[in-house]
């Protein structure tokens, strides 16, 4: 039997690099992120709207505390969002926010959905890496 390497996405691929740039540089100064922070952020936010947009999961998946940001950033800019959306999905995502239901369970959910669709997943900005026990901080509860 022969293994066949399978190149995972990324969520920075779908879209335009100068635009993932300027998105990037947005959320690193709007977040007081480190690039290098807000360059995952993003990169993750992109990959989860993808999945929301293209399974119409909006109302059953959101992002984590930590991936909230990059949606929020892409939102800002509005006509380049909305254009996305509608080349990805044909409509206009919405933004729904209800952080009672990030929990850690929800996040282990629409990470393992991202997953599926094949995007790499930075386990660290979902809070669900399997060593992530109290008093450390998990992302998806009140010491976050």
């Amino acid at each position: 039997m022969t293994a066949v390497a399978v190149e995972l996405r990324r969520g920075r691929d779908l879209v335009e690099p100068r635009l993932f740039d300027r998105l990037v540089a947005f959320c690193a100064d709007e977040y007081g992120l480190e690039r290098v922070v807000a360059e995952r952020v993003q990169d993750q936010a992109i990959a989860l709207l993808y999945v929301m947009g293209t399974t119409r999961s909006g109302d059953t998946m959101a992002p984590s505390a930590a991936v909230d940001p990059g949606w929020h950033t892409f939102m800002l800019h509005s006509p380049e969002y909305t254009e996305w959306c509608h080349k990805h999905f044909g409509y206009y995502l919405h933004h729904v926010p209800n952080s009672k239901t990030r929990t850690r369970g929800l996040m282990v959910d629409v990470v393992g959905r991202v997953r599926e669709a094949g995007f790499v997943i930075d386990e660290a900005l979902w809070g669900t890496a399997a060593s992530c026990n109290p008093p450390t901080c998990c992302g998806d509860g009140p010491c976050c």
